[in-house]
């Protein structure tokens, strides 16, 4: 629960609230409230070794979705990933830091107020949330919770940011806002960076994900060297074939959805898809290749889905075995 995740206090000191980094570059997702009215904004990891101060230039204000992007330096903190899905379903259990680790239930999406500095917003389709009586207490205004990441118990992903100044008549339970649907604007370009470098699992599978699943079914299924840029035997340099390349990007680029390379034994036909799975997977808009073989094909698969799956489980079950990691792939159908 500690991953990635950031106090806010004001000049003085006082605690604000909580935020986590959600980006390579040092971005932390907060809630509005947290950062409201704020000239300056002091910013430490959980840990406590790291800090900093940014003015309030620095922040993305979204206080119509009670949220805020703060823009920092030298935290050292490795982002945590955000949901891919739409909606939260009503029953699903999350953690949320309140006071300390706990576990609630979310109820459904319902509407609330939320008061800044400058006027009253009011939103739709935010998260309620039962928690015990102590939770309850710490979600409150100035319990420190605000601002703090709503975490799918099974994926870890971020789901929603809490809000305690988020108020709907007399109920007396928690509120999140969730952070999709984001059509455009900061917040959705922040879920697109986050999407395509820090990946995400099971039913929150995301491009990065992918990416890495992909990359380790091709190092451990296909041919030496494909991560070092496919060198051919003894370390040689293959010979670049300008018109296989050229062939291979129109491909890439174009409405085929098969392309049959051709040639001998020994004519360098997998050293060439080893290259083009390379360039895929490099860049700056990397794709995800995945390396099957005729051996990968069983008797019963009624698709090459069936073969793929099974290379992205061995993939997954690499990677669990590496560290935090993979979900089951819930959700996940490959084409």
């Amino acid at each position: 629960m500690d991953g990635g995740l950031v106090r806010v206090h004001d000049l003085a000191g006082r605690p604000r609230g909580l935020g986590v980094v959600a980006d390579h570059d040092g971005t932390v997702l907060t809630s509005h409230e947290t950062v409201d009215g704020l000239p300056r904004i002091v910013l430490r990891t959980a840990t406590g070794d790291r800090s900093c101060v940014v003015t309030a230039d620095a922040v993305t204000p979204l206080p119509e979705r009670n949220l805020a992007l703060v823009r920092t330096e030298g935290l050292g903190v490795d982002p945590v990933p955000l949901t891919t899905r739409e909606r939260v379903e009503t029953g699903a259990y999350v953690r949320i830091v309140a006071g300390c680790r706990r576990e609630a239930r979310v109820l459904g999406a319902t509407e609330v107020t939320y008061t800044a500095t400058d006027r009253v917003h009011r939103f739709g389709d935010v998260l309620e949330l039962a928690i015990g009586t102590a939770g309850r207490d710490a979600l409150r205004l100035g319990g420190g919770a605000a601002g703090g990441p709503v975490l799918d118990i099974t994926t870890g992903a971020v789901v929603a940011v809490v809000g305690t100044a988020l108020r709907s008549g007399q109920r007396d339970s928690g509120f999140a806002m969730s952070l999709r649907p984001a059509a455009d604007g900061p917040l959705a370009g922040l879920l697109a960076r986050n999407a395509a470098t820090v990946p995400a699992y099971g039913a929150d599978l995301n491009l990065a994900g992918v990416l890495e699943l992909t990359a380790t079914s091709l190092g451990q299924d296909g041919p030496p060297g494909v991560p070092d840029g496919c060198p051919g035997p003894a370390g040689v340099e293959p010979v670049e074939r300008r018109a296989t390349v050229r062939d291979l990007a129109a491909f890439a680029h174009g409405p085929a959805p098969v392309l049959a390379l051709v040639g001998p034994p020994g004519s360098g036909r997998t050293t060439q898809l080893a290259a083009l799975a390379a360039r895929r997977g490099g860049g700056a808009e990397p794709a995800p290749t995945l390396w099957l073989r005729g051996a990968d094909l069983h008797g019963d698969d009624t698709s090459l889905a069936d073969a793929a799956r099974r290379a992205l489980d061995r993939a997954a079950r690499i990677v669990s075995a590496a560290g935090p990691g993979p979900a089951p792939l819930a959700g996940l159908t490959p084409g």
